[in-house]
């Protein structure tokens, strides 16, 4: 068995950094704080791109390996034979479609900028003593980094959403009452992911994707008008996977083209959420329709070529895949995970399969310098579509679309797949940010924005969104309040309220009242009901009430779903409570016999879970762990803390969870906040779950879970002269 490295102080970690030689125009200094952020001083761009490769190299190499794996269909040389089917599937998908293409065409200055973070990581790599526990662990051996390596990751974390909305839909096609299951949830705007059991393929496409993509977040922008300083004010904190390390890292740049400080995704060379002294900028991803299933059954077979693939397997013999193609994209029902999901061959068709270019998009976002430059940015930006915020000095604020979508008709489709003939229509052009809604300076003085349903504009943007909870509560919050700070947006952040569980603990209570359900209840369960009823909808840590209602939603709409739907698809149902209206409609249109058995099983659930005694944060759990802790037997290694969590699947402190009837683990959620005060350049502040390091245990591997866990923050700031002045010590690059 591998062993951990030893505890390493910040010193000891920055002394592995390889320094002399370096294919360099001049020095470098790197300046370090107190919890490993660095902040890079270079007197030309190349240099800086080259030392941001050597600072990522240096703090997530080994991460940085395993999402190069992964983005390449390679998990198997890895993780042995188990892995095979993941990796079947991801060849299909083919994150590297596009990338040699997208490489060709890069405008010069990004090409300068990419080479040089190349060229950083591979410098490092090459020369520093020690690699990674990972490598040891995984058997990664040192590879040369490509521009291709960075560009396919860079659509790994583009993965659309919306593929693992299809996991959960694809299943009730069969039933007899689909069409009007479909028309409903189009209708509704919102479904459920499929969580499915442990260790299966489809589990393992949930948290592969729910860790690497761009799939939730908050943000918010607040003009001057509302603000306490007279200066406009962004937060901003997405929501991926619970892991560590952590996606994210925290640095700074300044160069003679950028001066920016922001959080950057490990091993991808942009910001995609910052700071420089213009303007901030961040974003949440839009939901949009970027990927469409299409029925190719009718397709004459020599329009569909094929192609083998070498799978290289870990303690075993290498695998051989055959990969499908259509005109219209990649035969994604041949992968393992779609199984039984699919009666006839399917093609994906995914903007990110076509050329774009995010690189540059978020390499000019870092040099503009007002609204308009911000809005130009995103011209070549493709996938994930996003919404996109701004603030600037000048107290503008502004909200964007970012995307490229297939210009579909008004109406949604009729179903989940689509017919070959109507991809034809659809997919022959495009819109793009430039043909999409744009906010600036609206007169409420704020501009939100949370997964939920957009704008009304030419075209679907898309059909399933996140419920209204999250921004309606962050309007609530800042209508309600006299003036807008800093304190406030900190508190936004971690303000665990949840508008639909109140609303469904309501509708409930209403059918109690109209059935009289709670006349002969025993004591037990009247002081449980109790607890239901005089709950805040807060999921604060010492809430027993939110651990009676959860117990109570869990077995109410299992037993509720089972009855009027049967078979093996009320889980399906019963994981749509978070689409609110059509659980509520369901509800109140149901017979009273049904509605009597769902509520005796909630009432005795909640009752079972009140009388325990533990409160929210006993059975809402937050398991700080690496992706390692996946591995049978010797998982539990790499599970670091088990600690209470507060908030919800829809709180603004999103935590997500099925259903709660036992104790359980968040599995995705806010993990990275961030906050900038547009009155001073140093006033930026940011935070991750977890730490900047991804050294098995470096002082700061976990050293901001306390930080976290307390709502406090980093100060990270964007003057040079501050940034000196606080730093705890600096690198160095010589030529």
């Amino acid at each position: 068995m591998t062993p951990l490295p030893d505890e390493s102080t910040v010193e000891t970690r920055l002394a592995a950094i390889p320094t002399e030689g370096a294919p360099l125009e001049g020095p470098v200094r790197i300046y370090w704080d107190s919890h490993q952020i660095p902040f890079i001083e270079a007197d030309h761009d190349r240099d800086a791109a080259f030392a941001l490769g050597v600072v990522h190299a240096h703090l997530r190499l080994g991460q940085m390996e395993l999402f190069r794996k992964v983005s390449q269909g390679r998990i198997s040389e890895m993780g042995g034979p188990l892995a095979t089917d993941i990796d079947h599937g991801l060849r299909i998908l083919n994150f590297e479609r596009t990338a040699e293409a997208i490489e060709a065409d890069l405008p010069p200055a990004t090409r300068e900028w990419l080479e040089g973070f190349v060229a950083g990581i591979n410098f490092y790599a090459d020369n520093t003593q020690t690699l990674p526990v990972e490598f040891r662990i995984l058997n990664l051996q040192r590879e040369p980094w490509t521009v291709k390596d960075i560009l396919t990751m860079g659509r790994l974390a583009a993965t659309d959403i919306t593929w693992l909305v299809w996991f959960s839909l694809l299943p009730l096609r069969d039933r007899d009452d689909w069409p009007e299951i479909w028309a409903r949830l189009v209708g509704n705007g919102s479904v459920p992911i499929l969580e499915d059991g442990e260790g299966d393929a489809i589990a393992s496409f949930n948290n592969l994707f729910g860790y690497t993509s761009r799939s939730g977040s908050n943000s918010v922008a607040v003009s001057p008008s509302l603000t306490a300083n007279g200066s406009a004010i962004m937060a901003n904190d997405p929501h991926l996977g619970i892991f560590v390390p952590n996606i994210w890292l925290v640095a700074g740049v300044k160069s003679p083209s950028y001066h920016v400080v922001g959080l950057m995704g490990a091993g991808l060379p942009v910001f995609a959420i910052g700071r420089n002294p213009q303007i901030a900028w961040g974003g949440t991803n839009l939901r949009a329709a970027s990927s469409d299933l299409v029925d190719i059954s009718s397709l004459p077979a020599d329009q569909i070529t094929d192609r083998q693939e070498s799978v290289g397997v870990r303690w075993w013999f290498d695998d051989t895949v055959t990969i499908r193609e259509a005109p219209s994209g990649p035969v994604v029902s041949d992968a393992p995970q779609f199984d039984g999901l699919a009666d006839g061959p399917l093609a994906l068709s995914w903007v990110g399969h076509m050329p774009s270019d995010e690189v540059t998009t978020f390499l000019k976002v870092s040099r503009a310098t007002n609204f308009e430059q911000f809005v130009g940015a995103f011209e070549t930006f493709a996938v994930p579509a996003q919404n996109m915020l701004y603030a600037d000095i000048d107290g503008n604020i502004g909200k964007i679309m970012a995307a490229r979508l297939p210009q579909r008709g008004a109406e949604p489709p009729e179903d989940v797949i689509i017919a070959i003939e109507e991809h034809a229509q659809t997919w022959d052009r495009s819109i793009t940010t430039a043909d999409l809604p744009a906010f600036y300076n609206p007169e409420a003085g704020y501009l939100t924005s949370a997964n939920n349903r957009p704008a009304a504009s030419p075209v679907p943007i898309g059909y399933f969104f996140s419920p209204d909870d999250r921004v309606d509560r962050m309007a609530e919050m800042i209508e309600t309040s006299e003036a807008v700070d800093t304190a406030l947006l900190a508190a936004l952040q971690q303000d665990v309220y949840m508008a639909s569980a109140v609303d469904l603990r309501d509708a409930i209570a209403r059918q109690v009242d109209t059935l009289e359900a709670d006349a002969g209840l025993a004591a037990d369960q009247a002081e449980a009901w109790q607890a239901i009823s005089a709950w805040n909808g807060h999921y604060t840590l010492d809430s027993r009430g939110a651990v009676a209602f959860e117990a109570f939603r869990a077995a109410f709409l299992a037993k509720f779903y089972q009855e009027i739907v049967g078979g093996e698809d009320w889980e399906a149902f019963a994981g749509m409570d978070r689409t609110q209206e059509i659980t509520l409609d369901d509800i109140a249109g149901a017979d009273q016999t049904i509605l009597r058995a769902a509520l005796d099983a909630g009432f005795a659930a909640a009752t079972e879970s009140y009388a325990s005694g533990d409160t929210w944060g006993d059975r809402h759990r937050l398991i700080i762990q690496h992706p390692l802790a996946n591995i049978p037997i010797i998982g539990n290694r790499y599970r670091f803390l088990d600690l209470p969590a507060g908030g919800s699947s829809e709180s603004l402190m999103k935590t997500a969870h099925g259903p709660a009837g036992e104790r359980h683990q968040v599995r995705y959620g806010s993990q990275a906040r961030h906050i900038s005060d547009m009155a001073d350049p140093d006033a930026n502040y940011f935070v991750l779950l977890g730490g900047q390091d991804g050294w098995f245990n470096s002082t700061t591997f976990l050293d901001q879970v306390d930080l976290w866990q307390n709502g406090e923050y980093v100060q990270v700031p964007l003057t040079v002269a501050t940034v000196r002045d606080r730093a705890v010590a600096t690198t160095v690059l010589s030529p």
